[in-house]
């Protein structure tokens, strides 16, 4: 079974695996996020993320490999009356737009090392001057917790590894430590994360 069908099982079986509430970090930074324009949700699942972005007046693209995810985010974004469009991409093949996205919202997102380099490079294509790249992954250290987080240590993030990755950006701030996740059934409990905002320069 490839991963995406292995998605669309666990979102089939257990609706709202990590909840309706956006991600804490991304909710934290709303004073910090433009009141109009374009977001990316990166692997957004059940569009959690994308909806509360969109909420807050942008136009929010969720890219995600899970169809059944993505047809639940859909029809939430509808519901809800937001402007949100749904793409279900491996995004390693996803075709970029150049400069397009005040916001990409990249949360916990978890891929192996030359996926994550090409998806990288795409979003920072993606990234219009003055965007902000928002990310929140579990560290090195999340290994052995209950609280959620893939089993490959290869798939973790680094605050080394971030700064590299997103060098040509300008770091607002990168932290590294626990935090107690309160995100639906799949991320309950302390967690080992990393977490950061950076910004494309203008």
């Amino acid at each position: 079974m490839s991963d995406s069908l292995a998605w669309d099982s666990r979102y089939a079986a257990q609706p709202w695996m990590f909840g309706q509430a956006p991600n804490r970090y991304l909710e934290s930074l709303a004073p910090r996020l433009p009141a109009h324009g374009r977001a990316l949700a990166l692997g957004d699942g059940e569009g959690r993320n994308g909806v509360w972005l969109a909420r807050r007046g942008l136009a929010v693209t969720a890219v995600d490999w899970s169809a059944t995810g993505m047809a639940r985010a859909a029809e939430w974004a509808a519901a809800s009356g937001v402007a949100m469009t749904t793409e279900t991409a491996d995004l390693t093949r996803w075709s970029w737009p150049e400069g397009h996205f005040g916001v990409v919202a990249w949360i916990f997102l978890h891929l192996p090392p030359e996926d994550r380099a090409a998806v990288v490079a795409g979003a920072l294509r993606a990234l219009a001057p003055g965007g902000l790249l928002v990310l929140e992954c579990f560290s090195p250290a999340q290994q052995g917790r209950r609280s959620g987080g893939p089993r490959d240590p290869a798939l973790l993030w680094t605050r080394p590894l971030a700064e590299a990755a997103f060098a040509p950006l300008e770091m607002l701030e990168c932290l590294e430590g626990t935090v107690c996740l309160d995100e639906g059934p799949k991320h309950q409990g302390q967690a080992e994360i990393l977490r950061g905002l950076w910004r494309k320069p203008a």
